[in-house]
């Protein structure tokens, strides 16, 4: 169990009121914090007697606010778990003139994507490759600057003007901006989101997970890079210590099958049996991709097991695995009305990790490859 320094909200607790770990339930589910009490007589006495405490719960769901103004856009959605939004949204970050842009960043259509589609996989020149390996630095640089601010009290939005200000500082483009009309710089999917979690106002929690991407980014010479990582905010429980653990061992996994002559569909049979053997399931619906100067292009990478994916893997191609792993034993995902964030269908826990990879005349080259985690290992 996560411990907290919450003190018992009782105003008339017998105990003096001590730090507690008895949450009330309808608070967390309508995403209100710090409703913690010392045991059930101050929970009973602030819920039934006093009243008080239901008076929260009220206002809470008369008006979808919360304590401290924000407010949740969707009062009528069946939500699959406890997290929900917290508008409003910031307002879109601004992107100075001189800083080059993809083709969907003011409208949100990528023009390129769609006129490549069908095609096949691109082989980078030495000369792309180099610049790939830049671009990727730099992400992996941006990313573990936003991971090292994780904390209970801060905001997913807090996080997205991060990665943004970073990207601006090394000349790039956020490459998750406008695209196909998303409103921030980078994903922020926290505990039963799977991926493409909008950040807003809510603030972390101990004992939340949060998944940090996707990290893109244009420079000016047109080339993007993608990669994410998913953390523990404090001390989180066993069951997402392990589902954060096998996610990344799965995509180890994969990333060791990848080599001149590889099958494209041999990735997902590396994963799926090690999450299969862990209680995870595997997510189905989104797969790795393609990146070059194309922020989603061919080829497609699925992550499960007898997959029809086509194609050998060749030199000069550069792509992501990105496995999403989901606690239990159901892959599928329900989307909430902002039509991005794609949670769990149970409200179980999801992980991800993910990785840009340039296959080389050798064997494999991980281009945002990062420090080994010890709360990975």
């Amino acid at each position: 169990m996560v411990e907290t320094t919450v003190k018992c909200q009782s105003s008339n607790c017998i105990n003096g009121n001590p730090p507690s770990r008895l949450e009330c339930p309808t608070c967390a589910k309508l995403g209100i914090t710090g409703s913690f009490f010392c045991g059930q007589e101050c929970f009973k006495a602030g819920c039934t007697f006093f009243k008080t405490h239901k008076l929260i719960h009220n206002l809470a769901s008369d008006a979808c606010r919360f304590l401290d103004g924000s407010y949740n856009p969707f009062p009528s959605f069946t939500f699959s778990g406890p997290l929900r939004p917290a508008y409003p949204l910031s307002a879109k970050r601004h992107v100075p003139n001189h800083i080059a842009r993809p083709d969907y960043a003011e409208d949100g259509i990528p023009r390129g994507e769609r006129k490549a589609s069908g095609q096949p996989p691109r082989i980078l020149s030495t000369e792309e490759q180099n610049k790939m390996r830049e671009v990727c630095k730099a992400a992996r640089e941006i990313l573990d600057l936003a991971a090292s601010h994780v904390k209970p009290g801060i905001s997913t939005d807090e996080i997205d003007e991060i990665v943004h200000n970073a990207t601006l500082k090394r000349g790039g483009y956020p490459s998750p901006l406008n695209y196909r009309g998303y409103p921030k710089s980078v994903c922020t999917s926290v505990n039963e989101v799977i991926c493409h979690g909008i950040p807003d106002r809510r603030k972390l929690r101990e004992g939340d997970i949060i998944n940090i991407g996707t990290v893109r980014l244009t420079f000016s010479q047109g080339l993007h890079a993608d990669l994410n990582e998913t953390y523990p905010v404090g001390n989180v429980d066993e069951d997402s210590k392990k589902l954060m653990r096998v996610t990344r061992q799965a995509l180890d996994a994969a990333i060791h099958v990848c080599k001149p002559g590889a099958l494209i569909r041999d990735i997902g049979k590396a994963i799926e049996p090690i999450a299969r053997a862990n209680g995870c399931a595997v997510v189905k619906t989104f797969t790795g991709h393609g990146v070059n100067d194309l922020f989603h292009c061919a080829p497609n990478v699925p992550h499960y097991a007898k997959n029809k994916a086509v194609g050998t893997m060749k030199p000069g191609m550069v792509f992501t695995i990105e496995p999403m792993l989901n606690l239990g034993t159901s892959w599928e995902e329900i989307h909430w009305p902002d039509n991005w964030t794609a949670t769990t269908i149970d409200g179980r826990r999801s992980a991800q990790f993910e990785e840009t990879l340039l296959i080389t005349e050798i064997g494999v080259e991980v281009l945002t490859t990062g420090k080994p985690r010890e709360d990975l290992q």
